[in-house]
């Protein structure tokens, strides 16, 4: 069985999967609230704690949400 991720990496990946569908106008899509709750559910994450990952994180997160660095979390 792989290792457990963190909470930092569950939160990087639910806020960059989510700025993607933000960055093109795409939250209110069908795809987007069949996936999303479901991430949410399976990462056992709180919407408000990946907004508020989102905003701390605002730069690195959009970065990755358009394909401009690879999609891993920062360390540190």
């Amino acid at each position: 069985m792989g290792k457990a991720k963190s909470l930092k990496d569950k939160l990087y990946g639910a806020a960059v999967m989510k700025m993607s569908f933000r960055l093109r106008g795409d939250e209110e899509s069908p795809a987007f609230k069949f996936v999303y709750p479901g991430v949410l559910r399976d990462l056992e994450l709180e919407d408000a704690a990946v907004e508020k990952y989102i905003e701390e994180n605002r730069e690195s997160v959009e970065r990755a949400a358009r394909g401009s660095i690879p999609a891993q979390s920062p360390r540190g």
